[in-house]
């Protein structure tokens, strides 16, 4: 109505202005109900075509929508093990912080394993000492070895001095039985040297090794008995939380509630504008959000991520021919919009639905030396009827209470 009102004084007008004074036919008279289309013709068809371009001006280069919204992730309440509810903290709804306990499973099982992988650890503890004390006991083994074959290597010698001086002092019996002693004795070194380097590998390798696996396994039995505390791992709000002593939980089955992370919905509006406005969306368009949670107010925000991709035309990889005519209708491009100024979002319910005006602005391509006086003028019309639209949403805006709340049927 607004644009038929403007474009009439800029047809309608002059040419009645022009039959009334230039060929002096009155209102009434000669210009008539009957006969105003013959004489006003010109003007008339003027102000339609002018009305309809500046119409089609203005919603191309400002696009506006009703398919916005301030959307928002949820995190589903789940434990990571199945369980039965041994403990529950919270009630259908509640605030959380970070790390608090929102419900706990029976952990019995899990304490079980806990404490036999401790045991298992003490166990391995105390093999480690024993074995400790048996490198004590071999080194003492190889003293007492090479003591042995000390005494024997040198009743050997003496004997055979003996038997070098004076020949036949000595039995020749002796002096062999002396000889395979001291080899005796050389193997018991030998013995005992090799069984110190076992208990000193065992000691050094295999128990670290054991002691290392059992650390491990404890690790494992305390992260599963941790699992079965189900904490928050944000801060927000828990919603619909319905479970309860006694319940079998499991990831497969329903989530036990909802949490809502801290300033959802409060970082970006969600918008689908027509698969027309492709080429003018841009990103660091101006833009502004009247939403129905918050009516009366006029959010400016600006455009910070345009979708290059309509979801409408997604499909799965299946054993069936896409058809194309079983699209029921086009889709629209999914634009992200944040707030101009900090705090822009506060007050608006998350989830709440808005309208969204988007501007085209050429204010660089008009402030370019390059660009002609023709374009400055016509990109200067193309920013300025963006006023209509702004006009338009704030008359949406101020409106929005009663057509919800009167003519909405409540």
């Amino acid at each position: 109505m607004f644009e038929l009102m403007f474009c009439s004084l800029l047809t309608i007008l002059p040419d009645y202005l022009f039959r009334r004074y230039a060929q002096g036919k009155r209102f009434g008279k000669e210009i008539t109900f009957y006969s105003v289309w013959y004489e006003l013709r010109w003007g008339i068809t003027g102000c339609l075509m002018l009305t309809i371009s500046l119409i089609t001006m203005i919603f191309y280069f400002h696009p506006a929508t009703n398919s916005a919204a301030l959307y928002f992730r949820t995190i589903p309440i789940l434990p990571e093990g199945s369980g039965r509810v041994a403990e529950v903290d919270l009630g259908y709804s509640a605030a959380v912080k970070k790390g608090d306990v929102l419900f706990k499973l029976d952990s019995s099982k899990q304490e079980a394993a806990f404490e036999t992988a401790r045991r298992k650890v003490a166990e391995v503890d105390a093999s480690m000492e024993t074995a400790q004390s048996d490198v004590v006991k071999a080194e003492a083994q190889i003293q007492e070895a090479r003591a042995n074959h000390q005494q024997a290597k040198d009743e050997l010698e003496v004997k055979t001095e003996l038997q070098r001086r004076n020949p036949g002092i000595v039995p020749q019996r002796d002096i062999e039985k002396l000889q395979v002693l001291v080899d005796q004795r050389q193997a018991g070194i030998d013995a005992a040297t090799a069984a110190k380097q076992s208990t000193t590998l065992r000691v050094s390798v295999l128990l670290p090794a054991e002691k290392a696996s059992a650390e491990a396994a404890l690790a494992q039995a305390q992260v599963d008995l941790d699992k079965t505390v189900v904490r928050a791992g944000v801060n927000g709000r828990v919603e619909q939380f319905l479970l309860r002593v006694g319940d079998v939980v499991n990831p497969l089955m329903r989530p036990a509630g909802i949490l809502i992370p801290e300033g959802a919905g409060q970082r970006a509006v969600l918008a689908g504008f027509g698969q027309i406005e492709a080429q003018v969306m841009k990103e660091g368009m101006p833009a502004e959000a009247a939403c129905i949670s918050k009516p009366w107010v006029i959010i400016p925000m600006v455009v910070t991520t345009v979708q290059d991709y309509v979801a409408t035309g997604q499909f799965r990889g299946g054993e069936q021919l896409i058809e194309a005519q079983n699209i029921a209708k086009p889709g629209t491009i999914l634009v992200y919009l944040e707030p101009l100024y900090k705090g822009g979002l506060e007050g608006v319910t998350a989830g709440s639905s808005c309208i969204v005006n988007a501007y085209t602005s050429n204010h660089e391509e008009i402030s370019a030396k390059d660009t002609s006086v023709g374009r400055k003028i016509a990109l200067h019309v193309v920013d300025g009827v963006g006023l209509v639209h702004a006009m338009l949403l704030r008359i949406q805006a101020l409106v929005l209470p009663i057509q919800t709340l009167v003519l909405g049927g409540h």
